[in-house]
């Protein structure tokens, strides 16, 4: 790949990222499962050690489409860092800080923040398909 080809593609992948906690924050949840192949998963841990992990789109959009709609939340994005291993494939860690508030009444005026209630790290793999670029 040629530099600009590789700096397209990080910065696909990094938008990738951004719209996911988009749609997540401030948009319809559900859709999120859009961002990912036909055969995509989502994993996260607990801490039992145990874990949950949906795989193909249907069962991701009823996942993330399951979160309460009183639940108002906002995460934080950061040190996105893309590394391209082939011209179709790519990998990310990205940290993330989320602040979540539960039994919001939708208003417009804004919420007094608490701490955050998760703090951590995404990993994801990336693969360019005929849908995408």
């Amino acid at each position: 790949m040629d530099p600009l080809e590789r700096l397209l593609a990080e910065r696909a992948c990094e938008r990738l990222v951004i719209d996911f906690v988009h749609r997540l924050d401030l948009g319809e949840p559900g859709s999120v499962a859009e961002l990912f192949t036909e055969d995509g998963s989502w994993e996260w841990p607990l801490p039992a050690g145990d874990g949950r992990r949906s795989v193909g789109r249907a069962a991701l959009r009823t996942y993330f489409g399951s979160r309460p709609a009183d639940r108002l939340s906002r995460r934080i994005m950061s040190n996105i860092l893309v590394t391209v291993t082939s011209p179709d494939t790519a990998t990310a860690t990205s940290y993330f800080t989320t602040y979540r508030v539960d039994g919001h009444d939708g208003g417009g005026a804004p919420v007094p923040p608490g701490p955050p209630v998760q703090v951590g790290q995404y990993e994801d793999t990336f693969r360019r398909t005929a849908e995408g670029g």
